[in-house]
């Protein structure tokens, strides 16, 4: 991979994960100090995202692979997204907040998968180059994350609505970078526009199976993390301002896993192993929050310190799924494959866990206004017993092997005996 190819595509995770980086982690915080949206609503506005990712990104993976180059594709999607994020800034009514982040999440939603389809499609060797690609979608993340605290010490700006705009302007320098991005044109090969279809016949096989649904359930966990973590880590003693960079200790860590362990590790290891360290650090990380709940704000350090346990849980888990996905998908409906487990971890996933997250928020949640209180060890010892029980079905159904051995699924998948 040439210079000029790794810093176009690094500078597009950078800016990409900037965006989602600046809004996700402390919105849950905003909405509920600031708007006063119950944990349902909260659940509601988080879910809208995941509720785009189940249409959206099989949509635009289409015209992707059949109709518009990728990188011109990502320009139109995230110039629109700028528009309605700062929109979100200045709304306060709970009904129009949810629909203008609808609206957002439907142009944001494809750009998660598109971008890893653009550098799938550009990078020669996937295993050994794309951690180093991805990577500065963490430091884009990171660099939101302390951007907004700055903005927000150095301007006196108390209000956390501020993750709106900064996601916004994100948005916007993406929307205008992604004409430079390298020319991806529609494949040309396999005209059939019912492409997508053949990625759901990936889930015949097994293991692919197998795959999917942990995938999707470990998904309806992630929620908790993004929804939760802002306001619960305040309630120990995290002012408002730090929080977004607190938060980012996560990503820092995810640095670490990316560049390092997930190069050196996916090629000796396989998918199976690493998949399954990923899994088991998840209730590691919400056992230690529970604790922390329970003891108090003594342990705000210790609860601090397993944010780095994000690293493992979602490169180990879901960014090594989107390598699996790539190297099980024959070439002429990668995007659409890509497209199909956004749908069923980023879409359906995440919208059940926005919702059952909110929902277990209020179920724990006593007193009104100032005097509410949220029992946060019960609510995080949902998603721990939850990941507990993937991490001890995974590895006892899921039989994929390592590099080479993860092409040959494809071929009998999509050219079935009746096919050829």
């Amino acid at each position: 991979m040439g210079l000029q190819l790794r810093w176009r595509l690094s500078l597009m995770m950078f800016l990409q994960f900037a965006i989602w980086g600046a809004w996700a982690p402390v919105l849950g915080a905003y909405v509920d100090k600031e708007l006063h949206f119950t944990g349902d609503q909260t659940g509601w506005v988080y879910g809208m995202l995941p509720l785009a990712s189940i249409f959206a990104p099989m949509f635009f993976g289409q015209v992707a692979d059949r109709k518009m180059p990728t990188q011109h594709l990502l320009a139109i999607l995230n110039l629109v997204g700028a528009f309605f994020l700062w929109m979100m800034a200045s709304t306060k009514d709970y009904w129009t907040f949810l629909m203008v982040m609808l609206l957002y999440s439907i142009a944001f939603a494809p750009t998660l998968v598109l971008t890893n389809s653009l550098c799938f499609t550009h990078l020669s060797n996937t295993e050994k180059e794309f951690g180093g690609v991805r990577v500065w979608g963490t430091l884009g993340w990171i660099a939101a994350g302390l951007s907004l605290t700055a903005w927000m010490t150095l301007g006196h700006a108390t209000s956390q609505v501020n993750c709106l705009r900064l996601a916004a302007i994100f948005s916007l320098l993406l929307g205008l970078f992604s004409f430079a991005l390298p020319h991806t044109p529609p494949k040309r090969e396999g005209t059939d526009p019912w492409a997508f279809l053949k990625a759901f016949r990936l889930l015949r096989e097994r293991n692919f199976l197998v795959f999917m649904v942990i995938s999707f359930v470990v998904a309806t966990e992630l929620q908790f993390y993004y929804m939760l973590t802002a306001p619960f880590i305040q309630s120990l003693g995290v002012k408002p301002e730090n929080t977004s960079s607190v938060m980012t200790i996560a990503q820092m860590a995810e640095i670490f896993v990316m560049a390092l362990a997930l190069p050196a590790l996916l090629p000796r290891w396989g998918v199976r192993k690493i998949m399954v360290v990923g899994i088991l650090a998840w209730p590691i990380r919400y056992a230690i929050f529970a604790l922390g709940a329970h003891f108090g704000p003594g342990w705000l350090p210790l609860v601090e310190a397993s944010l780095t346990f994000h690293g493992l849980c979602y490169v180990f888990f879901f960014v090594v799924g989107f390598i699996y996905v790539d190297q099980v998908a024959p070439p002429d409906i990668r995007a659409s494959a890509q497209s199909l487990i956004g749908v069923i971890t980023l879409g359906i996933g995440l919208y059940l866990g926005s919702i059952l997250a909110g929902q277990i928020k209020d179920l724990f949640t006593h007193g009104l206004g100032a005097g509410q209180v949220t029992d946060w060890t019960a609510v995080f010892l949902v998603p721990c017993a939850l990941t507990v029980l993937c991490a001890i079905v995974f590895p006892m159904v899921f039989k994929a092997g390592r590099g080479a051995d993860l092409e040959s699924p494809s071929q009998t998948l999509i050219h079935g005996p009746g096919d050829r």
